[in-house]
């Protein structure tokens, strides 16, 4: 939960030797996103150092999990869309982000095998907001200063609580 330092840390690259590692955390992260309840789970959301996430938007009301290992970016469309955002690691807690409306993006899958993926609407943002996490960026880092210390001053202040509580 944030501001725990280690969601600003960027991952390292899954590895051949860490994919058993990831296969038997999948099912975990999965169930983790489900519960919350969630659309988007990275590994640093799990405290692990790994470049790997988790997603299902449930289309049509059916688990359809996509698995992320080494995920990047490819293109980004000029046009943008603004959407409201929320985070497992900052519950409660929403605020609009401008994102590119469509992206492309290329991941390994569970078996190794590279993969793309084009998106757009909330695919597309979650995607973004996942792959951020990967690379120590939160979605208020996407905000003003004002907008994003005033959370972050919340999330403290609730964490003290929590602890006198």
């Amino acid at each position: 939960m944030a501001p725990d330092p280690r969601l600003k840390a960027k991952t390292r690259p899954v590895e051949p030797k860490d994919r058993e590692t990831v296969r038997d955390l999948v099912p975990r992260m999965l169930a983790t996103m489900y519960a919350a309840p969630g659309i988007g789970l990275a590994a640093p959301q799990v405290a692990l150092d790994l470049r790997f996430a988790v997603i299902d938007l449930q289309p049509d009301e059916k688990p359809a999990p996509i698995t992320l290992i080494n995920p990047r970016v490819e293109q980004r469309s000029l046009e943008e869309a603004t959407r409201e955002e929320g985070c497992l690691s900052l519950p409660g807690h929403y605020a609009d982000v401008t994102r590119p409306e469509k992206v492309v993006v290329s991941y390994e899958d569970l078996e190794g095998k590279r993969q793309m993926i084009e998106a757009e609407g909330l695919l597309a943002t979650c995607l973004q907001h996942e792959i951020d996490h990967l690379d120590g960026i939160l979605f208020v880092d996407h905000l003003s200063a004002l907008k994003r210390n005033m959370i972050l001053r919340k999330m403290v202040k609730e964490k003290r609580l929590r602890k006198i509580g």
